[in-house]
């Protein structure tokens, strides 16, 4: 059964410093991605099998303190996090990262940007097509981009639990020696076509709220109906 009490999630952004070099699946979780996992075995299989996981949620780190489970994170660790930090160290190194996901638009917005804030990376981009399930022959091209890409870096931004589930299911036939994160959302946050929540509202562990605030009528079931899903799955635990 997957429960949330025996994973083990990196504890703070500190942790990011101390990953270990070469090949390495990131993913991360949050209150969203634990109700799904609770009912896609596949996906959490994804999650408990990773490298990995970190606590994209300030409710991941809230739900280890209310039942006094002491294996938890000390902080929230967002995948904007993630990505800051190792764009930033490849940049100070040089080398390529691999952008697999989202549409060409998103990620022509990213390769421009790019070019400013990390101007010793190469950005190399690929749009897998926009659908609910991938063919072997999708899933084949994809696998083909990134190994013949050979990056230092790779991101996969596909949506939860697509992502999650794509790149484990593939991983052994990926041919990287980099870190691998699946951050989703960041992609549209760096392209600036989805604005993150300000930095009060982060801090107070409110982001949540904002983007709920911010789309309404796209985010109430996942935040409203879906957060008390999540109490519910804690409390049993």
């Amino acid at each position: 059964m997957f429960q949330l009490k025996t994973l083990s999630i990196l504890d703070s952004k500190t942790g990011l410093n101390l990953l270990p070099e070469g090949k390495l699946l990131i993913n991360t979780i949050n209150a969203h991605s634990l109700n799904m996992a609770k009912k896609d075995a596949l996906f959490a299989e994804s999650l408990s099998k990773c490298d990995v996981l970190i606590p994209d949620g300030m409710s991941i780190v809230k739900a280890f303190q209310w039942k006094h489970w002491t294996n938890g994170p000390k902080e929230r660790v967002a995948g904007a996090d993630l990505f800051e930090m190792e764009m930033d160290r490849l940049n100070a190194r040089g080398g390529r990262c691999f952008f697999m996901g989202s549409s060409e638009r998103v990620l022509d917005l990213i390769r421009h940007r790019a070019k400013t804030d990390y101007p010793n990376i190469e950005v190399v981009t690929y749009s897998p097509p926009y659908k609910s399930e991938f063919t072997n022959e999708d899933s084949a091209d994809m696998v083909n981009a990134v190994n013949e890409a050979n990056p230092d870096l790779l991101w996969i931004g596909m949506t939860a639990p697509k992502q999650e589930t794509w790149t484990f299911a593939h991983w052994e036939e990926l041919h990287i020696h980099c870190h691998c994160g699946t951050i989703g959302a960041v992609f549209d946050f760096y392209a600036g076509t989805a604005r993150r929540a300000p930095r009060w509202w982060q801090r107070h562990g409110l982001e949540w709220l904002y983007r709920l605030y911010k789309e309404p009528r796209r985010m109430w079931r996942r935040y409203i109906i879906g957060n008390v899903i999540f109490l519910y799955n804690i409390a049993r635990e």
